[in-house]
């Protein structure tokens, strides 16, 4: 038990120092959500005569759209996640910390609990641009909450994946890269800007197993129809961020030992 509540205590120091960072650099803040208001009002508009087939006709693209730039701001501040790592190993905080008895599942627990929650703000600030310029959404109570879970499930696995990429590169110049080379494609291969209906066949088969679509496609379900999101696709974002936090844990473990 005393073991549990050290690693509670952990995951909330952590965190809190983690949110103190980031508050101290609004920065980080500022662009994650010029990003998505730039994609909206270029996308947004640019398509706003695309025709959505097989899809409610009262559906705009701009409805369409709202909930797959709130995924993408998931996806580009997950995949970011890991600077954080780096710039604690050049400070020399990291391995301070890690020759501490902190474990570090909990001190990686503690990073990603205050980058999710960060991230789940930002959504509802996008949410609330979204309907600024004139989106409609009808989300359903219930289902708008085991979509947040999809979200905070993808948060997790990319802000993971971010946090191997950066202890095993430990250069923000190899961050840069994994951002641009991993982001793009997964966002061109998902439904996040257009229909899986409208694809070409090829691109649609990538789009089934691409876990934006997976978090994409509940989202959008919640928010325009009011539908639960698909069980399946739940449990495998929940696997894969399970599986990418573990390998992000091991990372640190690594990295202890090398200091």
């Amino acid at each position: 038990m005393s073991g549990l509540r050290q690693d509670l205590e952990v995951v909330l120091a952590v965190c809190g120092r983690t949110w103190i960072k980031t508050l101290r650099r609004p920065v980080v803040l500022t662009f994650s959500l010029g990003q998505p208001l730039i994609w909206m009002l270029f996308f947004g508009f640019l398509f706003a005569r695309y025709r959505l087939l097989d899809l409610d006709p009262r559906l705009g693209y701009l409805d369409f759209l709202a909930p797959g730039v709130c995924a993408m701001t998931v996806l580009f501040g997950a995949s970011q996640a890991g600077i954080g790592w780096i710039r604690d190993l050049q400070t020399g905080f990291l391995p301070r910390l890690l020759n501490t008895p902190a474990r570090p599942a909990a001190i990686l627990a503690g990073k990603l609990l205050a980058d999710v929650s960060r991230l789940l703000l930002q959504v509802a600030v996008v949410l609330a641009l979204a309907l600024a310029l004139g989106a409609r959404l009808r989300p359903a109570a219930s289902a708008v909450a085991v979509a947040v879970l999809a979200l905070v499930l993808f948060a997790v696995a990319f802000a993971s994946l971010s946090s191997i990429i950066a202890l095993a590169a430990r250069a923000q110049e190899a961050m840069a890269a994994f951002v641009h080379l991993v982001n793009m494609p997964l966002i061109f291969t998902s439904t996040a800007l257009v229909p899986q209906r409208q694809m070409p066949d090829a691109l649609a088969a990538i789009a089934r197993l691409n876990p934006l679509t997976l978090t994409v496609d509940a989202w959008r379900d919640a928010l325009l129809f009011g539908h639960q999101p698909d069980a399946s696709g739940l449990l495998l974002t929940a696997l894969l961020a399970a599986v990418l936090f573990a390998f992000a844990a091991r990372g640190l473990g690594r990295a202890a030992e090398l200091y």
